[in-house]
């Protein structure tokens, strides 16, 4: 599958664009390109800047406070693909870049390594 051009697009809730993720590389089962952020990305992106800085802490004593932290996100935000909305989705955004995985049907249990 050729995943290199394709806009991905960020949502909130209430239907306004977060972002959109320009697809520079498909390293399965990760996605990453380019985000540029929309008007409602100012009312996430400290959500967005938290998530990472848990992620990239070390050991397992902050796991509760990623998932936290994630579950907030997944609470604000959806992530469509060009055909439309994905199921479930672990989204990563640092400054204009952004990295994710997504499935049609729902994780089991979110990894913050990943």
């Amino acid at each position: 599958m050729g995943f290199e051009g394709e806009v991905w697009r960020v949502r909130d809730r209430a239907e306004a664009e977060v972002g959109e993720i320009v697809i520079e590389d498909a390293d399965f089962p990760w996605l990453s390109g380019r985000f540029t952020p929309k008007p409602a990305y100012a009312a996430v992106r400290d959500l967005f800047a938290r998530e990472l800085a848990l992620v990239e802490r070390d050991g397992e004593g902050h796991r509760e406070e990623w998932e936290a932290a994630y579950d907030e996100i997944r609470a604000r935000v959806s992530l469509a693909s060009p055909d439309g909305p994905v199921a479930e989705f672990l989204l990563h955004i640092d400054g204009d870049r952004a990295w994710f995985r997504w499935s049609e049907e729902p994780f089991g249990t979110p990894d913050a390594d990943a």
